[in-house]
Parts: structure tokens; C-alpha cells; sequence
């Protein structure tokens, strides 16, 4: 009798464990919610991942330490163990993983902008010094062709003037 409740204790105390472990999961995505914005189609597809990892993690907890049996004193373990993870670690844990996520784009994005910024240097020496005689060339080209229909317009124009011109007759 004393070994079946040592037994149960003990089971207890992993299924509070398994609880505390899906409040960390938990807490990863809503720390990945705080820090990244995200669409509702990829919170669809964040929600169905978390609750497919919930789902294994108790799969594997129930087969592998209790033979795959639910017992009421496993889902009391579950859920003080999820109870107290959210209402002592939670808020400490979010609050510091969101901010160590804040550091770190705010240093990834001054390294994409440190490595992009030579980058830049040289496309804009670049537009300079070849795109820019280019497109000189390309827009007097334009304006040339553009004047010589302007012209042929206007010929176009008076020669149709002329013609229709009724002749003055001399008597």
C-alpha cells in the first residue's frame, strides 16, 4: 500500500512537471505574439502548434510514466502544475524573454543595416556615375524624338490648312 502511493506521488509530482512544461510552451508563443506581429492566418497556425506539441507532451507523459492510464490524481498534477507555473513564473518569464528579443532585433538590425550600408554606398556611386549619363542620353533622345513628331504634327497640321483654304478667284 505504501509503495502504490509513493507510486502515485511520485506520478503526481511528473504530471505537475508535464503542467509547468505546457505553461512554458504556453509562454513561448505568447512571447513570440508580443514581440513579432503576426497575421491571424499565422495565429491560426501558431495555435494548432501549440496545442499539436500540448498534445504530445501529455501523450508521452501518460504512455511513458503511467502506461497510457488517466487517472483523476494525473489531470490534478496537469493542471496545478500548469496553475502554478502561470501565477509565479510566467509574467518574470515573459517579461524577460520579450525584452531579450528587443535587444537582440535592435542588434540583428544594426548588423543587416552595418553589412547593407557599403551595399548601398555602391549603388549610389553606381546610379552616379553609369545610370545617370544613361539616362541623359536616353531622356535627350526622348525629347529629340518627341520635337520631331511635334514637328511633323504641325506640317501634318498646316498642310491640311492649305488645302482646305477655299482659292480667291481674280475677276
Amino acid at each position: 500500500m505504501i509503495i502504490l502511493t509513493l507510486n502515485q506521488v511520485y506520478l503526481f509530482g511528473i504530471f505537475a512537471i508535464t503542467g509547468t512544461m505546457i505553461g512554458l510552451v504556453f509562454d513561448i508563443f505568447r512571447i513570440l505574439r508580443k514581440s513579432f506581429k503576426t497575421t491571424d492566418t499565422i495565429t491560426y497556425i501558431q495555435d494548432s502548434i501549440f496545442w499539436i506539441i500540448t498534445g504530445i507532451i501529455l501523450l508521452y507523459t501518460l504512455f511513458y510514466f503511467n502506461n497510457g492510464e488517466i487517472r483523476s490524481y494525473v489531470l490534478l498534477g496537469i493542471i496545478l502544475g500548469l496553475i502554478a507555473y502561470l501565477l509565479i513564473f510566467s509574467k518574470i518569464f515573459i517579461k524577460i524573454n520579450v525584452k531579450i528579443i528587443l535587444i537582440l532585433k535592435i542588434i540583428l538590425k544594426n548588423i543587416i543595416t552595418a553589412i547593407l550600408y557599403p551595399i548601398k554606398l555602391i549603388f549610389i556611386f553606381a546610379r552616379k556615375v553609369l545610370f545617370r549619363p544613361i539616362s541623359f542620353i536616353f531622356i535627350n533622345i526622348r525629347k529629340n524624338i518627341t520635337n520631331i513628331f511635334k514637328k511633323i504634327f504641325n506640317f501634318k497640321i498646316k498642310n491640311k490648312l492649305l488645302q482646305k483654304k477655299p482659292k480667291k478667284d481674280s475677276i
